[in-house]
């Protein structure tokens, strides 16, 4: 497997604010409905479209105030994958958050996608700093 790791980023409020949003699929909804197709959630799973591609997420561990793991849901993602939403509170008014990826790509999917895959993450990241620290 394959492993991409985002850059670290800083969110001034503590892993317990951040935490009940990131461990929550149906809260995203006001986020990103406008910005996929047919988005459905609950709690621990969502679908969307996104360019015609059918989407499905689960999360399958949680651990309050440290990580939320997300893998594909039966009949969406095509390639076996894991996803971390990682926390590290270094004070109560500073948590760090990462995103790593662990995918299974063959040798030309890595050359054709992994550096997209990257900045994916790196942008991902960003997205939720600017969010967080705005609330």
């Amino acid at each position: 497997m394959e492993k991409y790791e985002s850059k670290q980023g800083q969110i001034f409020k503590s892993a317990a604010q951040i935490y009940p949003l990131i461990s929550n699929f149906s809260l995203l909804t006001p986020a990103v409905s406008d910005k996929v197709e047919e988005w459905q959630a609950t709690e621990d799973s969502c679908s969307f479209k996104v360019k015609g591609f059918t989407v499905k997420l689960r999360m399958v561990d949680k651990v309050y105030g440290k990580h939320v793991k997300i893998t594909g849901d039966d009949g969406g993602v095509p390639i076996d994958f894991n996803f971390w939403i990682q926390l590290h509170e270094v004070t109560p008014t500073d948590t760090r958050i990462r995103m790593v990826l662990h995918c299974e790509l063959n040798m030309m999917m890595r050359m054709m996608v992994g550096s997209k895959i990257q900045k994916g993450l790196d942008q991902a990241v960003e997205g939720f700093v600017q969010a967080f620290n705005r609330i």
